[in-house]
């Protein structure tokens, strides 16, 4: 079973890097959003 551990390890890492991106636009899309309605161009 040293195979499907293997394909587990990879489909988590895979989740895991998935997760930070998505995070990471979040976070840049709300501080864009912050930024511009604090200079009023909403």
């Amino acid at each position: 079973m040293a195979g499907r551990r293997e394909w587990m390890r990879r489909l988590g890492w895979l989740a895991a890097l998935w997760l930070g991106g998505v995070s990471a636009l979040a976070a840049v899309a709300y501080a864009l959003r912050m930024l511009m309605h604090a200079l009023g161009m909403r």
